[in-house]
């Protein structure tokens, strides 16, 4: 058993970090080309459900089929990062030296029980809005009311969450397997539920990545709830953003409703 686990979720061949805590894993894999990757479709998994639950396919496999102590999620082209300006701009040619590293991790986890990106601050809009304008608001109400009726508990962590204005995304982080167990427990139990209820035949591609976008709100609703000790760090973007197309989007979203193409 590996003490250390980090996930690369990855759809693609792509240059992975070297170090062995890292673990490349081809998400969707069902029917899908051999990468040379390890696969979400071994042992108990839900590969197929890719299209629509995006990363989460892998965070069930490694939940079924992963046994190691500590464990995390990061994805082929974002990774944490506790770098700092200087070396930032030293690396910029050479990102790969700015991936947190195992002795990096270990020291963290020592003082923090989970390692989160920075939340992004949403400024003119709360989370609930910021949802509302990008995709279907019927899908958060009802997950909404699946948390009112098997989870009341975290209703209120549910509203804190969704009335604020920040919201760690990309659902990385790196904590103690036995946490992560029961984080997926809660959140499968959740959005299994949920897609008893929840059309999405109509759908454009994008669009049907809903329960990938669902769980990066409700996580913070989990964490906020849990209440445990968190360090938050930068992620670093192997490629550049595309700050241009970003705005276009923002603004395409407010136009059209939030129901733009892939």
């Amino acid at each position: 058993m590996k003490d250390l686990v980090i996930l690369v979720a990855t759809h693609k061949k792509y240059q992975m970090p070297t170090e062995k805590i890292y673990l490349p894993l081809h998400v969707g894999r069902e029917g899908k080309e051999d990468l040379g990757y390890q696969g979400d479709n071994t042992g108990d998994n839900i590969s197929i459900k890719n299209p629509n639950y995006c990363e989460l396919t892998g965070l069930y496999w490694a939940w079924k089929n992963l046994d190691c102590e500590y464990i995390g999620l990061c994805h082929y082209r974002r990774y944490f990062s506790n770098k700092g300006l200087i070396q930032r701009f030293l690396h910029r040619h050479n990102k790969f030296e700015l991936i947190l590293t195992e002795s990096e991790i270990r020291g963290l986890l020592k003082e923090y029980d989970v390692i989160l990106p920075k939340k992004r601050n949403y400024y003119i809009e709360t989370v609930w809005s910021h949802y509302k304008n990008a995709h279907y608001i019927k899908d958060l109400e009802e997950t909404k009311k699946i948390i009112e009726e098997k989870y009341p508990e975290y209703l209120d962590s549910f509203e804190k969450v969704m009335s604020g204005r920040k919201l760690h995304l990309y659902n990385m982080f790196v904590m103690k397997k036995e946490l992560f167990d029961e984080y997926c427990q809660w959140l499968f139990d959740l959005l299994f539920e949920l897609e008893k209820s929840v059309e999405i035949n109509n759908y454009n591609k994008y669009q049907k990545r809903i329960y990938g976008f669902l769980s990066e709100r409700i996580f913070n609703v989990w964490m906020q709830k849990k209440g445990i000790k968190v360090k938050e760090l930068k992620v670093v973007n192997l490629h550049k953003n595309n700050w241009f197309r970003k705005i276009i989007q923002f603004v395409s979203r407010k136009i059209t409703g939030g129901k733009r193409k892939a």
